[in-house]
């Protein structure tokens, strides 16, 4: 059950969250919501995707976790998934926010130059060479997003991608440590399940791994991110399924090999009480529409 001391947790800001689809984007202003916010957005996260916010105008003051910095445009921030942030900005001043689904960061991470599992905070200043090229290629996203083409999920990834090295570039995740023992956990978890989900590791192997203890570890998986470690686990096996279901044109029972389940009969009652449907059914209705690989 929620409390009032829980940080809340959105979808977009003022949307609860919800599951995402595989390759998820969303691309918008943030005074596109000022209605909501009126320019205070109180500290939040968000469960399941990362965000990329460039402030193109005005200023302000931006949290994340706890830590606050004051800034004036131009100014680019990069959050990951359930890091808390939040800011207060005047009336003038607007920004993108590009929000990118966990599974697409994931797809995306070993062809960018940022680390994609911690939080970044940039500012630079108007007509700058590096700070030019980011206001242009986020115009392009946004509207690539926007437009109709046939290709706008692989341009759009594309870009994004350019953008995130950039900011490797420009400064990348230098000088910010975790807030908390529980978030550089939580992270550090996270990480070590994107090496070995495959490999079926037992509860006990990530303690030993990451030299805690099983209450740190739970701890931080439930602080952090809403889940059990084995809860973990067995999400990032199906958002893998999800990806090699949608992109691919392999046998249901390879890819379920893939993830680490030797018998098909087993991978299947997973991935339906988790869906609600077969691999075969769940590929029929999202295969249609192509997506970023």
């Amino acid at each position: 059950m929620s409390t009032r001391n829980e940080v809340p947790a959105f979808f977009v800001y003022g949307e609860p969250s919800r599951a995402l689809d595989v390759g998820f984007l969303h691309v918008e202003t943030v005074m596109e919501r000022k209605g909501l916010h009126f320019g205070r957005v109180a500290p939040h996260k968000h469960p399941l995707m990362g965000q990329i916010t460039y402030w193109f105008q005005g200023g302000g003051r931006y949290q994340i976790e706890d830590r606050t910095w004051n800034f004036s445009a131009p100014a680019i921030s990069f959050v990951p998934s359930n890091v808390v942030h939040g800011f207060d900005v005047g009336e003038q001043s607007d920004a993108i926010v590009v929000s990118i689904s966990d599974d697409l960061l994931r797809a995306m991470a070993p062809q960018v130059d940022l680390a994609l599992d911690a939080p970044v905070l940039l500012t630079g200043k108007a007509g700058a060479p590096g700070w030019a090229r980011i206001g242009a290629l986020l115009g392009m996203v946004m509207e690539e997003y926007r437009g109709e083409a046939a290709a706008g999920e692989r341009v759009l990834a594309g870009l994004i991608g350019v953008v995130l090295s950039m900011m490797a570039r420009l400064g990348g995740n230098v000088g910010f440590e975790a807030a908390s023992p529980s978030l550089a956990l939580g992270l550090e978890l996270r990480r070590a399940i994107d090496r070995h989900y495959r490999e079926d590791w037992p509860v006990g192997r990530y303690v030993e791994a990451l030299a805690t203890t099983p209450h740190l570890l739970d701890k931080a998986a439930r602080t952090v991110f809403g889940q059990t470690v084995k809860g973990m686990v067995l999400e990032r096996r199906l958002l893998e399924a999800k990806r090699l279901l949608r992109f691919t044109i392999r046998p249901v029972e390879d890819i379920g090999w893939e993830i680490g389940f030797e018998d098909p009969a087993y991978f299947s009652r997973f991935f339906r009480k988790r869906t609600g449907l077969s691999p075969t059914e769940w590929r029929r209705r999202n295969s249609e529409a192509a997506g970023p690989g």
